[in-house]
């Protein structure tokens, strides 16, 4: 079976900026990512607000490797990281003083990937 790899030119820089960030800092979770982003969207994670919610305790750093929908409520703050993250998940979040990033952001802000959990 032929394997399928993404079209999309942002995504494909993406995977390779997060497996030369994982390479040069040595830190795994940067390639775990991207191994996850490489994957079809179908395959993708789609996480929903709720699951964050029950997974994650106040100032945690979670990183998504997909998109986060607005299921669900989170009552406490985070700092979030995914590919993409819908309008009501974009509005839950800034309502609950939660930190909404891109990917290549959090890698420049925690380059060796300490206290970072992957939400799948």
């Amino acid at each position: 079976m032929k394997e399928t790899k993404s079209t999309n030119p942002q995504l494909i820089q993406l995977i390779r900026f997060l497996k030369k960030q994982g390479n040069e800092n040595e830190a795994k979770i940067w390639r775990e990512v991207a191994k996850h982003l490489a994957k079809t969207r179908q395959q993708r994670a789609a996480v929903n607000l709720s699951r964050i919610n029950r997974h994650t305790q106040k100032s945690d750093m979670i990183v998504v490797p997909g998109k986060i929908l607005g299921s669900g409520t989170i009552d406490h703050a985070v700092t979030v990281a995914a590919l993409n993250a819908s309008e009501k998940a974009k509005e839950k979040l800034a309502a609950a003083k939660a930190q909404y990033l891109s990917i290549p952001e959090l890698v420049e802000k925690n380059p060796k990937g300490a206290n970072v959990k992957i939400i799948r």
